[in-house]
């Protein structure tokens, strides 16, 4: 086990797959005073593209509230 080497990868691009901005009690709720609640949920997922090529997808969805009203989503 002397020679036992550690596996190698190299990050081959980092690209933007989908994006998307809700906020659906502007302009008004941006002038409330109260610090939101932030709501962030993180998923991962990977799968093979081709021989030797892997796609990870890292998802993030990112919920802010006022009370029960959502100011960004």
């Amino acid at each position: 086990m002397a020679d036992q080497q550690d596996p190698v990868f190299q990050i081959q691009r980092v690209y933007l797959k989908e994006a998307s901005l809700e906020q659906p009690n502007s302009p008004a709720i941006l002038l409330e005073q109260e610090q939101p609640t932030v709501d962030i949920q993180l998923g991962v997922e990977a799968g093979q593209a081709a021989d030797g090529i892997y796609e990870v997808c890292v998802t993030a969805t990112v919920t802010t509230k006022l009370k029960d009203k959502t100011v960004f989503l």
